[in-house]
């Protein structure tokens, strides 16, 4: 099977970490990991052809597990896979990697998941995912339910 034909099952980003990724202590704020998470995402379903996921994929759970620190210069790639597609739901593993940077050898930073729901404009609760995107999405999850069965390491249970 040719590199055309292998489906893709996660999407990776690659970021430095800039002054306003960092709070006072000059390491990364929480929130950055979600940002660079989120990045990924994004790179996942326009690798997919999805543009219309985002305005109706609202976040109804984040599971963020800190490793080490991530320093104001540090190179990082996030990556994200998904694990689960439910009937009104997905849920994505992650895991942002720090590059080696000023005596760090680098390594996982955070890792864990991110649960989105399929609410579409002018719809109170979570909905059926439309079928392009079921379609689009089946053959891109991962084997085993861990970000470590698309070749991304083992930090994840």
């Amino acid at each position: 099977m040719n590199d055309e034909a292998t489906p893709t099952r996660h999407a990776s980003i690659e970021r430095t970490v800039e002054w306003v990724d960092t709070d006072a202590s000059g390491h990364q704020h929480n929130s950055a990991i979600m940002r660079w998470v989120e990045s990924a995402e994004a790179e996942l379903f326009r690798g997919l052809d999805l543009p219309e996921y985002f305005p109706s994929a609202p976040r109804v759970q984040q599971v963020v597990n800190f490793k080490s620190k991530l320093w104001f210069g540090q190179r990082v790639t996030a990556t994200v896979g998904i694990q689960r597609l439910g009937r009104t739901s997905i849920t994505y593993g992650f895991e942002v990697h720090g590059h080696a940077h000023a005596g760090s050898e680098g390594g996982i930073a955070a890792f864990g998941t991110v649960t989105v729901a399929h609410v579409p404009s002018g719809s109170a609760a979570a909905q059926p995912w439309p079928a392009n995107i079921r379609e689009a999405v089946s053959p891109h999850r991962l084997d085993n339910g861990g970000l470590e069965s698309a070749g991304m390491g083992s930090s994840l249970p």
